[in-house]
């Protein structure tokens, strides 16, 4: 696994995924209240690309940190990384 500083979008991340919960809490909010269904459905629609942007975001970070460093690594072959970047990519 890598090491935990090349890890500096994780902060980034969560601040996307914060802002994800918020939007969540304010659609579960709007569903009490009775709101229009066109404002719960383009609430919704920011929670999806927020979540969306922060995956994106957190599978970049590890292509370009962590699979670069472990095809720099003697003890990692090339096919443990090819492997691990076709696993993460599925989740694209």
């Amino acid at each position: 696994m890598a090491a935990p500083d090349l890890h500096l979008s994780h902060d980034a991340v969560a601040k996307r995924l914060k802002r994800a919960h918020g939007h969540l809490q304010n659609v579960i909010t709007m569903l009490s209240e009775d709101r229009a269904c066109l404002d719960v459905a383009q609430q919704l629609h920011a929670v999806e690309r927020a979540i969306a942007a922060a995956k994106k975001q957190l599978i970049h970070d590890h292509i370009d940190h962590c699979l670069d460093s472990a095809l720099s690594t003697p003890a990692t072959s090339s096919r443990q990384a090819l492997g691990e970047f076709k696993t993460i990519t599925k989740y694209l």
